[in-house]
């Protein structure tokens, strides 16, 4: 038969990856506390030791708190690259490219819909997606990611629903004025 060990990797435990784990779990404490300060360098430490996918995730969220926005998407894109599958790396990315000194809502649209491909039945993903798509102008495509969003539990997408709503129409009546002027 194999040969079976009852503690299959305790023994080759890596002292770094728990001292790693030990600072990402204490930094946690310490932004649940509030102290976002002490939390960034907890999580700087522990991704100086180890660089993981949830370290970067977190250290970009303080960077995001303390409004150092170039920080926090440059962590988000590395935990990304080591994580493709997180949809909330995706939604937080989308977010500082939002609220950048120097907005970017084509990448901020990307990353929605990956977090949206990610996880199709997360109504706030979708929220932030209508919210973003009313914002350039997609109208319809906004209406549509609203709807989802009301369907997944998020109540106050039904407003947005209906803003929208009235938004294309005064689009749409606009157009047929500016049709009949062509035609007289």
């Amino acid at each position: 038969g194999w040969a079976t060990s009852t503690t299959p990797s305790s023994s080759a435990v890596n002292p770094a990856e728990v001292e790693a784990m030990q600072c990402l779990e204490e930094g946690t404490q310490k932004l649940e506390d509030g102290d976002v300060q002490a939390a960034k360098d907890l999580y700087k430490r522990s991704v100086e030791i180890k660089r993981t996918a949830s370290g970067l995730f977190n250290l970009g969220v303080t960077h995001y708190h303390l409004k150092e926005f170039d920080d926090a998407i440059s962590c988000w894109k590395e935990s990304i690259a080591l994580q493709p599958s997180s949809s909330d790396a995706h939604t937080n990315l989308a977010s500082a490219y939002i609220v950048s000194p120097v907005s970017r809502p084509d990448l901020a649209l990307h990353h929605l819909r990956v977090a949206s491909s990610l996880s199709p039945e997360d109504g706030e993903i979708a929220f932030n997606l209508a919210a973003v798509l009313e914002a350039c102008g997609q109208l319809e495509e906004a209406l549509e990611q609203y709807r989802k969003s009301k369907e997944f539990g998020v109540d106050r997408a039904a407003m947005h629903m209906r803003n929208v709503s009235a938004k294309i129409l005064g689009k749409k009546l606009k157009e047929a004025e500016g049709q009949q002027g062509k035609d007289e």
